[in-house]
């Protein structure tokens, strides 16, 4: 099902992610001043794209980068975290000398100074290129709402990019930003994401001030940061985060580090599962959420189904009650004055608030409460949940046709995530054809770094290109990197093996790399085997979906048997080792009937290999068990678990239950 993106529709646009435009300042290879010069020759060849509402002048863009480049060689200051990053602003927030629009001509203010979260992008060197488009008011998840247009998705010129920060998710994966800001309510800052192959992070909200932002609900809006990698979204939430007390909704919670740390071993992750996962017929969106949950169960992920009801039942409170009754309040009053000046499907969506009484707001506020109860008492028991970011993907002429149902319909899991007080990672996992497909973590408020170490990983092992110009995910440093050092140094939890198998020399390969699906994997009866004979762990992945895992009849360790099949395969968790080729003689020689060795194709290296440097989600074959199918006649098919580890965790609890 997961193919790679075909070619972009623009012209390949140079890799914008941080690590490497500092390592490339670092060397000396680059300066910010060559950077922004770049950036405006992109946007300039791109047209009227919908993409931005107001730029910041070029002339005043690259003096800030002369500025900030004369600084940093003259050791006037030490350069900040964000030195030399292009970004963009969704344009219901203030930036100083820009008009803030909110995607209504009309509405238009100069503000008298920055926000604060963009103070704090300015301070740590970021440079800001201009305001981008969105759904008006930021009422809408489509991206389709707007004055000045429809962001061109650089997946195909009918598709709808999401909003409503659709100008932003667009500006970071055509290239033309390392990072933008966005806000979400609804979902703003995790559909576009999922929709433009990029990351999108909504932090705990009251983490990063919202003060200056032009509000649609102001008990739940948050500033959110769009990026092609988690570690780039995780360096500017670390700046952005931080208690501002002239703001009333701001809050004291843990800082979030610079770079995502390693995930949990085995978290508790919720799924969905049964009538709850809808996908409204696209059967591609379904076999992407599934092969994202194979990798999580792969690496370790202990996934069980979640009661999605009170989710579901809190996001249909969004559009009724009180939560109506805000967004009428905050923008109603121009909405009612102004009906000409505003988009009439914005109109439509806010006129029930005029019916909204105050007793309707207490029933909506007690309703909302008793569903969190429900939610907490769930969270109890897990770390996090995973879900799709959006169910399916949308043409614009299909939103035009039913603009507020397919607006309800993209928002199916991402509605209810700020009236619960989650934080949220949208994070790419996979392409069905040309769309580019995602999951969201999430998990209760204060939760904002176990999501990022979890989504980076995650982001790691699914070994996509980034954004839509084909460049794979950097790299990046396990800490804040010396000014003077020559380049980003390898990612220690990157998911590839760590060396060449046969680079060994004339006489050939020092070490074979070998897919193990079942007793041999760490921790199993069986791993020692592999241990005594000195082999070491490379990573761990998933098979192609191909195969069929059955657990096999007999005596001894219980062994599973995989068996390639030609319809109806799945993925499967796999583990590569790295064995002394010697020794494979003599580990070959122990293999009782009727396993086998043969080639076993795995998803997704992440090593940069021959099709990953192209950036593609591509099969590898390697050395493997495999079973012969003859024995599989009477084994029972456990395929459904994703593996053998989780197959032997069912049986467990389901031995418990019967004890």
């Amino acid at each position: 099902m997961v193919e790679a993106p075909p070619p972009p529709l623009e012209v390949a646009v140079a890799d914008l992610q941080a690590a490497h435009l500092q390592a490339a300042y670092r060397g000396g290879a680059l300066t910010p001043v060559d950077v922004i010069a770049a950036v405006y020759e992109r946007i300039a060849a791109r047209g009227n794209d919908g993409v931005w509402i107001t730029l910041v002048p070029r002339d005043e863009a690259l003096e800030r980068a002369r500025a900030l480049t004369a600084s940093h060689r003259d050791g006037d200051r030490p350069p900040g975290p964000l030195y030399g990053l292009p970004f963009a602003v969704k344009d219901n927030i203030d930036v100083a000398g820009l008009p803030t629009t909110a995607a209504c001509p009309d509405f238009a203010y100069r503000p008298a100074g920055s926000a604060p979260l963009v103070e704090r992008l300015l301070a740590a060197g970021a440079i800001c290129i201009g305001k981008t488009n969105l759904d008006q008011f930021a009422t809408g998840l489509t991206g389709t709402r707007s004055p000045y247009g429809t962001p061109r998705s650089p997946f195909g010129p009918d598709l709808i990019p999401g909003g409503s920060s659709s100008g932003s998710g667009v500006a970071v994966a055509v290239g033309l930003v390392t990072f933008a800001i966005g806000t979400d309510t609804a979902g703003s800052g995790r559909v576009p994401a999922a929709l433009t192959n990029t990351v999108g992070v909504k932090p705990t909200f009251g983490l990063v001030s919202g003060r200056g932002l032009v509000p649609a609900c102001r008990s739940l809006d948050c500033p959110s940061v769009f990026a092609l990698s988690v570690p780039d979204a995780a360096a500017v939430l670390s700046v952005l985060a931080g208690y501002d007390p002239a703001d009333p909704w701001s809050r004291r919670l843990p800082d979030v580090p610079a770079v995502p740390g390693p995930p949990p071993a085995h978290p508790r992750v919720g799924i969905i599962a049964g009538q709850d996962l809808e996908f409204f017929g696209d059967a591609d969106a379904a076999a992407a959420y599934a092969h994202a949950v194979a990798h999580l169960s792969a690496a370790g992920a202990r996934c069980v189904p979640v009661d999605f009801a009170p989710f579901l039942a809190a996001g249909e409170l969004l559009y009724e009650g009180p939560w109506l009754a805000e967004r009428a309040a905050a923008v109603g009053g121009y909405v009612d004055a102004h009906p000409d000046q505003v988009q009439p499907v914005t109109r439509a969506v806010l006129a029930p608030a005029a019916t909204v009484s105050g007793a309707d707001v207490f029933r909506g506020l007690a309703r909302l409460r008793a569903l969190r109860r429900r939610v907490d008492d769930q969270f109890a028991a897990l770390d996090l949940l995973v879900l799709p970011t959006v169910p399916t993907a949308c043409t614009r002429d299909q939103v035009a046709a039913d603009p507020i149902a397919l607006n309800a319909r993209m928002g199916r899991y991402t509605t209810f995530t700020n009236l619960l007080d989650l934080a949220a990672v949208a994070v790419p996992t996979g392409f069905a054809g040309s769309i580019p497909r995602g999951v969201t973590v999430m998990a209760p408020a204060g939760s904002d770094a176990l999501l990022a170490a979890v989504a980076a990983d995650l982001h790691r092992r699914v070994a996509l290109p980034v954004g839509a110009g084909g460049s794979p995910l950097a790299a990046v440093r396990a800490a804040t990197p010396d000014p003077g050092s020559a380049g980003p140094a390898t990612d220690p939890g990157s998911a590839g093996p760590a060396a060449d198998p046969g680079s060994a020399g004339p006489d050939g390969p020092s070490h074979i790399e070998l897919a193990v699906v079942g007793a041999h994997m760490t921790g199993l009866p069986l791993n020692g085997q592999l241990t005594a004979l000195g082999s070491t762990f490379v990573r761990r992945t998933t098979t192609a979906p191909h195969y069929r895992l059955f657990a096999l009849p007999g005596s001894g360790p219980a062994r599973p048997g995989l068996v390639r099949v030609p319809t109806g395969g799945t993925v499967i968790e796999a583990e590569v080792w790295r064995l002394p080729a010697p020794a494979l003689g003599a580990f070959l020689a122990g293999i009782p009937a009727p396993l086998g060795i043969g080639r076993v194709e795995l998803l997704g290296a992440a090593d940069g290999a021959a099709d990953g440097a192209r950036g593609m989600a591509a099969t590898e074959p390697t050395l493997g068990f495999l079973c012969e199918a003859w024995a599989t006649a009477d084994a029972r098919d456990i395929s459904e678990h994703g593996g053998w580890r989780a197959f032997l965790a069912h049986a467990t609890a389901d031995a418990h239950a019967d004890a």
